[in-house]
């Protein structure tokens, strides 16, 4: 694909607009996340602390599944979106004002993990819809690049929200939460317009098997059930992205700059394969590279934990973020391509719930277990776990292992 291809998708005023919308909220939930993070352990000092924040997140996303892809295929997917993204600008406002009358002190983290909880609730929505809107702005031909491009934002998002979040915290605590309301805020806008699409398909009813239909239309998808449970186990055993804030501050004994770029470091590498991905996408063997970067994902977790200073760990961040950003790439277009439209909204729910939650609970996992064993032990432990998996995984799904194209 030529560069003019690559960036031909753009063409579409409406894939502009959502581009940038999500952009926006990626960008203000990094912000919120990094300094939320900070905050709790430079209060704390607890690593278990950072791993509640994790699943406070997480903890919503579990009964909402149930609701939220129904919710997306029957309603208009751009006001879900656009409700959701206001919600999240009221998380920042509450957490606003809770560092603004001193409420943060160990002890009282309760109104802190129970907004976190409301912010999973928003994304628990927001997520699916955006994804399955995403399939209906752009012509079939041009769907893969809007994948990898649509990525490429997040990941620059990605980027940006931990260094402006850092770099937020030190002008004073209050601001990165300002900051955040103003990107929620400005992605509703974007939002609205947005054409309206109503689904293409006969309104559905709520009843259970209607709600449960995306998990069996998965299950009986031995490529799509592969690529989602990969990812789970993968993320859920090699992130340590909860544990940062520890290694800024009590290892590479930086302050919150640091835990910024560490943030930053690995979405550099996201998005350079991006943009690649988008100019160049894959043609052959895309099931036998996601697992070579699984794995190749593993190693530099390995090395990252081992690391004895920041530039070292930048290096396997970069070279993990890189990998990871093909996987996921992979993943997405081949759950997409192979879901008719009717069924985006309840597939990518439970894709959101198996994979995109996937990253809270491992924060949990990683803040509790490195509670009882230590930081580093941890994430050496994560990164063994997902090389294990992605082994496993090639014999127990050889379709997607042997799967040529997307």
């Amino acid at each position: 694909m030529s560069g003019a291809r690559g960036w031909a998708v753009f063409r579409f005023h409406d894939y502009r607009a959502y581009v940038l919308c999500r952009f926006l909220w990626q960008v203000g939930l990094q912000i919120q996340n990094v300094a939320v993070a900070w905050l709790v352990y430079l209060v704390t000092s607890d690593p278990l602390a950072l791993g509640l924040i994790g699943l406070c997140a997480f903890i919503p996303s579990v009964p909402l599944s149930l609701v939220t892809g129904p919710t997306a295929d029957r309603y208009d997917r751009r006001w879900i979106i656009i409700i959701a993204c206001f919600v999240m600008s009221i998380t920042s406002i509450v957490l606003l004002l809770l560092v603004l009358n001193g409420w943060l002190a160990p002890g009282r983290m309760a109104p802190v993990y129970a907004t976190i909880v409301l912010l999973g609730s928003a994304r628990a929505f927001a997520n699916p819809a955006g994804q399955a809107l995403m399939s209906v702005l752009v012509p079939d031909e041009e769907f893969s690049s809007a994948v990898a491009w649509n990525n490429s934002t997040n990941q620059i998002a990605n980027v940006g929200g931990p260094a402006v979040g850092g770099l937020l915290l030190a002008l004073g605590t209050m601001v990165p939460f300002a900051v955040s309301t103003v990107c929620f805020l400005a992605a509703v806008i974007l939002a609205f317009r947005i054409k309206a699409r109503p689904p293409r398909a006969e309104k559905i009813r709520a009843t259970w098997p209607v709600i449960v239909a995306g998990y069996r239309f998965i299950w009986t998808r031995p490529v799509i059930l592969g690529a989602i449970t990969l990812d789970l186990v993968a993320v859920l055993l090699g992130g340590a992205t909860a544990l940062l804030p520890v290694f800024a501050k009590d290892i590479f004994m930086t302050d919150a700059w640091g835990l910024g770029l560490l943030r930053s470091t690995s979405s550099v590498g996201s998005i350079v394969a991006a943009l690649v991905l988008a100019n160049f996408p894959l043609r052959a063997h895309v099931g036998r590279t996601m697992f070579f970067c699984v794995i190749t994902y593993g190693l530099c977790t390995i090395g990252f934990g081992l690391s004895t200073n920041i530039v070292m760990a930048g290096a396997f961040l970069l070279t993990l973020g890189a990998v990871d950003m093909v996987s996921v790439v992979i993943r997405q277009s081949l759950i997409q391509m192979e879901t008719p439209n009717e069924m985006r909204g309840r597939v990518m729910a439970v894709h959101t719930i198996l994979t995109g939650t996937s990253n809270q609970l491992g924060e949990f996992e990683s803040g509790l277990l490195a509670s009882f064993i230590g930081a580093v032990p941890t994430v050496i432990f994560g990164g063994a776990g997902a090389i294990a998996s992605a082994l496993l995984w090639m014999r127990l799904f050889p379709t997607l292992r042997d799967r040529q194209k997307i």
